[in-house]
């Protein structure tokens, strides 16, 4: 891109503002009118819900202010080809997306979408299309050179149904194959893909990896999200909460941005809310079999009992392994006695646990959730580069 370009590119930045959510929701209708089948990639609930849009509103955005050095965006566009790989997205497809965002932005923009604005947006595009490429076609090499993994979608046979909560189950996967399954690091998710009777067309979701490596299964542990409006947001969850032993669903390999390092020596203190639990689950269940076995703080908050996933697994952690401290909140308590804190979570009460001498902190949970938590480490002096995070849904939080 030239400078003029970049300029031009720059001075759409107050449009996107105040209108980029209008013009994001015409590309999609636009792009997914015209090319149906990428109904099977995308996730049609947040579609509906609109997070979708605002996400990609936001990284429109983002990439405009940041037109002069785009490589400031290096870990939100490592984590967006995470997600690529994962739905095993191929390089064509940016040229959908590129030729539908352009003719977008000429039909919403109408007279103010100057030829030379539109040439400076297909450049910026092109630019962004090809710096995705490069970074997806590193991962997939990576994932081809690995022991057990594989590319696209391979089938696993859900082998055992567990009922962790009164809202989660469990579902432990195996290869159909019978082959060697990737390794992965703890807190990593998996794309899973299955038809959806309602919509008539299939639909992937990520879903975290629930326990350390093993060779024979993956396990994800599943909230039943309940349904709003005519394609709710928990329609995959609802259908994946009817399936049986013995059925299968496609796999792609582990993938993801947010995970500890298991040789790391560094302390951990986890932060988590509701489902937001499952990958902090495979971080202590990694510490449990490693040699250093860490120092671990885990704080978790859920509405109540009832819906609290693995309590019976950490409680039983937390009396028998003195490196793990667990600290659990409930908004209501049980009528009889309980080690669980009445009310939400508020760090600062706990800052002697929890300010921990190089330490990494890592919050998964709800978007407010995280935004609180995140703060309130800020506040008690935690560096941003020792703090984690994992957003459920498309990624729309920058707080790094």
């Amino acid at each position: 891109m030239n400078a003029i370009q970049k300029e031009l590119i720059k001075a759409t930045v107050p449009v996107l503002k105040s209108n980029g959510n209008d013009l994001i929701t015409y590309f999609y209708q636009r792009m997914l009118s015209n090319n149906p089948e990428l109904k099977n990639i995308f996730n049609m609930a947040n579609q509906a819900s609109g997070k979708q849009q605002n996400a990609l509103t936001a990284a429109v955005l983002a990439y405009a202010e940041n037109i002069e050095d785009p490589s400031v965006l290096i870990n939100v566009l490592k984590s967006i080809g995470n997600k690529h790989v994962s739905l095993n997205i191929a390089p064509e497809q940016y040229d959908i997306v590129g030729n539908h965002l352009i003719a977008s932005i000429k039909e919403v923009l109408a007279d103010a979408a100057t030829e030379e604005l539109l040439e400076a947006w297909t450049c910026a595009y092109t630019e962004l299309a090809q710096i995705m490429i490069g970074i997806e076609a590193e991962m997939y090499k990576k994932d081809s050179l690995k022991k057990g993994s594989w590319l696209g979608w391979r089938k696993f046979t859900i082998a055992k149904i567990v009922e962790e909560s009164d809202e989660v189950k469990s579902f432990y996967l195996q290869p159909e194959d019978g082959k060697d399954i990737a390794d992965f690091f703890p807190g990593q998710y998996l794309s899973v893909k299955t038809f959806i009777p309602e919509l008539g067309y299939e639909q992937p979701r990520q879903y975290s990896i629930s326990t350390s490596f093993n060779n024979e299964y993956y396990r994800i542990s599943v909230k039943k999200e309940k349904g709003i409006n005519a394609i709710p947001d928990g329609i995959f969850s609802n259908v994946l909460h009817t399936k049986k032993v013995g059925e299968t669903i496609d796999v792609s390999a582990p993938a993801g941005v947010f995970y500890a390092d298991p040789e790391s020596i560094n302390p951990l203190v986890l932060i988590s809310g509701g489902v937001g639990a499952t990958p902090l689950m495979s971080m202590v269940e990694a510490n449990k079999v490693s040699l250093q076995k860490n120092k671990t703080v885990w704080v978790h908050s859920c509405r109540n009992e009832n819906v609290h996933a693995f309590k019976d697994t950490i409680e039983e952690l937390n009396s028998q392994e003195n490196w793990l401290t667990s600290y659990v909140f409930y908004e209501t308590l049980p009528e009889y006695k309980t080690n669980a804190i009445e009310g939400r979570v508020d760090l600062h009460t706990y800052k002697e646990e929890i300010i921990i001498d190089g330490a990494k902190y890592y919050i998964c949970g709800p978007e407010l959730f995280i935004k609180k938590q995140f703060q309130s480490l800020i506040e008690l002096g935690v560096t941003r580069d020792a703090i984690f995070y994992e957003e459920f849904g498309p990624q729309s939080l920058a707080l790094n």
